[in-house]
């Protein structure tokens, strides 16, 4: 009677071990859970926060002429003839090509900057703000006297808090160096 037992508890144990072996073999691996939420990053905002706008359909040159800015206090250029929209065209010795391969290797150093479009005398870039996503449209344009003309405009809002005119203006003091 023992040795019955003593094989039919052998067979439990068995087979509970071999029950345990295949769950054990079925379950999936732990995962670690962070313990801590890592802070949102600024990408993260700039998703949940797009306000990128439309591309303009009037950029480009026209007979020598980069587009007018829009009667909004977002946008410079130096061919504008309203002072408050004003800004200097850059100064870049040389061949347009090599002025615009300066500015190209000037842009794709800064971040959040796509350059959309370069030619020989041309170059079109959209700025994009860190938290919000405003994309800002620039342009530089090689005109026949050899300065480089600006223009830098916002595509949503109604003020840029100078935005644009202080790019413009860090974009010519990097270029001085």
């Amino acid at each position: 009677m023992f040795s019955c037992l003593r094989t039919l508890l052998s067979g439990w144990v068995v087979g509970l071990l071999f029950a345990s072996a295949l769950l054990v073999g079925a379950t999936p691996p732990a995962v670690a859970v962070p313990t801590e939420r890592p802070a949102a990053a600024p990408v993260q905002l700039a998703r949940l926060f797009s306000f990128s706008g439309s591309q303009p359909t009037n950029l480009g040159v026209a007979d020598g002429r980069l587009a007018p800015c829009p009667p909004s206090p977002n946008c410079v250029s130096s061919q504008s003839v309203e002072e408050d929209h004003r800004i200097a065209p850059l100064e870049l010795p040389g061949k347009p090509e090599a002025a615009i391969g300066r500015l190209q290797s000037l842009l794709e150093d800064i971040d959040n900057t796509k350059i959309i479009e370069t030619g020989n005398r041309y170059l079109y870039a959209q700025f994009t703000s860190r938290i919000m996503g405003f994309v800002d449209d620039v342009e530089f344009y090689v005109d026949g006297d050899g300065r480089v003309q600006v223009r830098s405009a916002s595509r949503l809002g109604e003020s840029d808090l100078g935005v644009n005119r202080k790019r413009i203006e860090a974009i010519r003091a990097a270029l001085a160096v």
